[in-house]
């Protein structure tokens, strides 16, 4: 939370973090501002003192919103500082920095730089800064250890926006499934009323359509893969696949808040009008150990913990996972989940079992999400939750979404 992170930069020996970038799909910027229409600003906080943000001219309105402690661009002119650096803009660039950071009273110690923003630039401009400032030194956090240690846990708005988000992702879940079963059929195969192939594409559209009409963003696409694709886990699916009859399809499905904010992540399994026995006994397989760890999850616990049990469950039922071969393509293949947040994947993560700092505690956000892979097969199967745990050390799922292999179609 918000609250630790002047505990968390005392632990991590930081001085101060700074945010830069856009106020919207950056973040760490939307965690300390709360977005808004700010094509580039500038969040500094110090350790025991209020963050100050610094905006444009332009976007003042915007950065007053915020409610926080606010500084213009505009109080060191662009003019003066090219005046000052003999026409280097560069120069000009790093000036306004030190002119800001100087202000503030941060000219020695340890800054953590976060944000979203062009790497060249930023990186030519640290290194200038560097020298106009010495006795600052930035870092970036490779480690995790304060911004997102803080955004790893919810206040209960947080919670509130991403049961909203997990409500309006159903609806369009919900849509999907409708809309395959409304289509007719020939040659296994879905048409559409001009009696070509239903496409992934199509479908695909239809999603995108039916988000922006709730308001949601897709930035970071949707899975809906069939057949081989389905056995591959981040296969984004082939756009003029046809949908046909009996293949599984993985769906899933991450959008976020307009403008950048909390995501929600969901994956369901469907195979259109029935399915095989391999794909069924694949499907019952992984139910059940998706079923099984979450009996199991456990406040305090590691989330590593967590992976290491699916490796065992689906090692006990015959299936490789990437516990036995880090290099794996088919069996079980990659991590049991990940946090949720602003970004849609953060910590808690499950993948790494030597960090102390990825335990389930109230306020953590996290996905379940066991998966088996055959691409040789043609199939694969993954069902996936967004769980969260409450004041009360309970594990509760945002919302809920049948659990349904074989969906009926016409």
């Amino acid at each position: 939370m918000k609250s630790d992170l002047d505990h968390l930069l005392k632990e991590n020996q930081a001085d101060a973090i700074w945010i830069t970038g856009p106020a919207q799909h950056n973040p760490p910027m939307v965690y300390m501002t709360g977005g808004g229409h700010m094509t580039q600003a500038d969040v500094i906080k110090r350790v025991d003192e209020k963050a100050i943000l610094c905006h444009a001219p332009m976007e003042r309105d915007e950065a007053k919103r915020t409610g926080l402690e606010t500084l213009n661009y505009s109080k060191y002119p662009l003019k003066e500082r090219l005046k000052l650096a003999k026409g280097d803009r560069l120069i000009a660039h790093a000036l306004l920095y030190k002119h800001i950071f100087t202000e503030i009273g941060l000219t020695e110690g340890k800054v953590l730089v976060y944000g979203k923003t062009d790497a060249g630039k930023l990186f030519s401009m640290l290194n200038k800064l560097q020298t106009l400032l010495p006795g600052l030194v930035f870092h970036g956090d490779m480690e995790d250890s304060v911004l997102l240690q803080a955004m790893a846990t919810k206040e209960p708005e947080e919670l509130e926006r991403i049961r909203e988000m997990g409500k309006v992702v159903m609806a369009v879940v919900s849509r999907v499934e409708n809309f395959l079963a409304s289509q007719t059929i020939s040659n296994e195969t879905l048409l559409k009323s001009n009696q070509t192939p239903l496409t992934i594409g199509d479908v695909k559209n239809h999603i995108n359509l039916w988000l922006a009409e709730y308001g949601l963003e897709n930035p970071e696409d949707t899975i809906f893969a069939i057949g081989r694709d389905s056995g591959v886990p981040h296969s984004s699916g082939t756009l003029n696949d046809p949908i046909t009859l009996g293949q599984t399809i993985v769906f899933d499905i991450f959008p976020c808040e307009k403008g950048g904010g909390y995501f929600y992540d969901f994956t369901r399994t469907w195979c259109l009008g029935y399915a095989s026995q391999e794909a069924q006994s694949l499907y019952n397989q992984v139910k059940s150990v998706y079923q099984q760890v979450v009996s199991e999850l456990e406040i305090g616990k590691n989330a590593a913990h967590f992976q290491n049990r699916t490796c065992e469950l689906f090692e006990g039922l015959g299936h490789a996972t990437i516990r036995q071969d880090p290099a794996i393509e088919a069996g079980y293949v990659h991590s049991l989940g990940h946090g949720v947040g602003l970004n849609i994947h953060e910590k808690p993560w499950f993948s790494r079992k030597d960090d102390p700092s990825n335990e389930l505690v109230p306020g953590s956000v996290f996905t379940v999400e066991p998966g088996l892979y055959y691409p040789e097969k043609g199939m694969g199967v993954r069902l996936e939750d967004t769980y969260f745990v409450t004041p009360q050390g309970q594990f509760e799922k945002f919302v809920d979404y049948p659990m349904n292999l074989v969906l009926p179609v016409n």
